[in-house]
């Protein structure tokens, strides 16, 4: 159900927001006609839907959503199926790997794109380009935008009513726009700089350092075109992705370390640069038909569970829209956007992320191949580290994209929590570290209480944690000589109510101690900024913090760390 005065979906007939009555939202599927050879997108519930809206005639249903295939990725399926220039002059449409020529399908195998030869396509693209020329391109993008353009309104207000509605809940220099160098990022930032009548939004662009060079290219170029945004750029400068894949070992889909690492954390360091503790919006470019994932999403999200970042409000304008109408807004607005669309990608995130499918690596392959080259190199190399029977294979077929655990790497030895329990004090560990004892690792205490180095016994150089509100003593930190751990420290709990809640939490923080590999993870969860990486040291303000204990809490944080969580090995 859709709420149009709260611009929010929600599941009830009534609005639990602002009482009102609430609509259905209908999706729309793509019809063809075959008189205009134009793509038509029609709401299910139109009762005039076998109609063209252009020329009268009988239209018929095609598929659920179509993007356009310009002349560049047009000439690459026609030398895969090995019929050069066969479309030249023909309407070309795509919705996954099946391709509409006139309106009649053309499937192109997933096989297509690893059985081919590489260099062999690459070489015949040079040969073909200049006769490349498409006389009807342009005239068939006319009458697609042309056909669609009331619903391409319709949509469009309704944007702009969503984006105008948000933005009054907040002081306009604190709206951000996310900016990925996407279509969708791209259509985001048009619509939300429109409908507010604002040029001057901040814009955040997260360089992930894994971009396509046609991201970084068209970033560029619309920083150029649009003078009067304020453009920042967030990037680890301080990390390698593939020194830290041979540390820890390459990301996989169920363990994509690198998010954090090289956008969501370098992000959280610029909008806290920028805003400190102030609140912001950011609106994004999610949209719900891109995964099943994201269909779970919801159009305004600031809850702290599902908030990558937890000083923002995420609110996404396009958020119902399909490909085909992020393609007819992009196209009837002749906005600029990303080249590596002409070429055939269809998403434009980091070129090597596990989540890519044969036909993004097959592109990576055939534009960027020194990178592909370098990273196929590196994963076999991984894959003989951690001793797969046939490293080929095993990279080839995509396997290492389903990897779980840190079986094979050498770090994953650091990640368990190792302690014994002291014979002698009740509610007492000793837990083995990988390092000595440093002032970094009294701040990990500061989510848990008042960290006193005053209170505690001098002779054993204990420091004593105290409650916040009663000032009791509820833990004791000494350092400790352990006959099976090179590095040990005793801590135990006392005058509290449960002891393995705290011992749980306290376990979270060691494992921080001996395993963080600087992900970001801890400084893009806390929404006060205590949390920071300097200097490849992990830090807590104490002033800052405010002992919500979300950086110890399962809920928001697995396991306590999320590189612990990446890297554990079953028993």
């Amino acid at each position: 159900m859709w709420c149009k005065n709260c611009s929010r979906e929600v599941d009830n007939e009534i609005c639990p927001f602002c009482g009102k009555k609430t609509e259905k939202t209908v999706p729309t599927e793509v019809y063809w006609c075959d008189n205009c050879f134009t793509p038509i997108i029609k709401y299910a519930n139109d009762p005039v839907k076998n109609i063209c809206p252009l020329c009268g005639h009988k239209i018929k249903y095609l598929t659920t959503d179509v993007r356009p295939v310009f002349p560049e990725e047009r000439l690459l399926i026609e030398l895969l199926i090995d019929k050069p220039l066969a479309f030249l002059g023909s309407s070309v449409w795509a919705s996954a790997n099946r391709y509409y020529i006139n309106g009649k399908v053309q499937t192109i195998k997933s096989s297509f794109f690893d059985e081919n030869n590489v260099s062999k396509i690459r070489n015949r693209l040079l040969d073909f380009k200049s006769q490349n020329n498409d006389p009807n391109f342009e005239e068939h993008i006319e009458k697609f935008c042309q056909a669609n353009r009331i619903h391409l309104q319709n949509i469009t207000d309704e944007a702009f009513h969503f984006v105008q509605n948000e933005a009054k809940k907040i002081p306009e220099e604190q709206i951000v726009i996310s900016f990925s160098g996407g279509k969708d990022s791209t259509v985001t930032a048009d619509v939300t700089i429109r409908a507010l009548s604002d040029p001057s939004i901040v814009h955040i662009f997260g360089d992930t350092t894994l971009e396509l060079p046609f991201t970084i290219d068209y970033a560029k170029r619309y920083r150029d075109n649009n003078p009067k945004a304020i453009f920042k750029t967030a990037k680890n400068k301080e990390q390698d992705f593939l020194s830290v894949c041979k540390d820890i070992g390459p990301p996989a889909r169920l363990m994509r370390w690198c998010c954090s690492m090289f956008k969501t954390g370098p992000i959280t360091r610029v909008i806290n640069n920028l805003y400190r503790d102030k609140a912001i919006l950011t609106f994004y470019g999610i949209r719900k038909y891109e995964s099943v994932s994201r269909s779970k999403y919801n159009r305004v999200e600031n809850q702290a569970d599902t908030v990558k970042i937890n000083k923002q409000t995420v609110a996404a304008p396009i958020f119902e829209w399909k490909d085909s109408d992020v393609w007819l807004y992009i196209l009837s607005n002749k906005v600029d956007f990303n080249e590596a669309y002409r070429l055939g990608y269809d998403r434009v995130g980091c070129w090597c992320c596990p989540n890519n499918g044969m036909r993004s690596q097959f592109l990576s392959k055939l534009y960027i191949s020194e990178k592909y080259n370098k990273w196929h190199d590196f994963l076999i190399e991984f894959a003989k580290r951690i001793e797969k029977p046939d490293p080929e294979v095993y990279i080839n077929t995509g396997k290492w994209k389903a990897r779980q655990g840190g079986n094979g790497i050498a770090s994953a030895n650091d990640v368990k929590i190792k302690f014994a329990n002291c014979t002698t004090e009740e509610h007492a560990r000793i837990y083995r570290l990988t390092r000595p004892i440093s002032d970094e690792f009294y701040e990990l205490f500061y989510p848990l209480g008042k960290v006193s180095k005053e209170l505690g016994r001098k002779l054993i150089h204990e420091t004593i944690i105290l409650d916040i509100k009663t000032k009791t003593p509820i833990i004791s930190v000494q350092p400790y000589q352990q006959t099976d751990f090179e590095y040990a420290v005793k801590i135990k709990t006392m005058n509290i109510a449960n002891h393995d809640r705290m011992h749980q939490m306290i376990g979270y923080q060691i494992k921080k101690y001996n395993v963080c590999r600087q992900c970001l993870k801890c400084e893009s969860l806390c929404r006060f900024g205590a949390i920071s990486i300097i200097g490849g040291e992990y830090h807590i303000n104490d002033e800052k913090c405010h002992r919500c204990k979300m950086c110890v809490t399962e809920k928001y944080l697995e396991s306590g760390c999320m590189i612990g969580r990446y890297l554990r090995i079953k028993d």
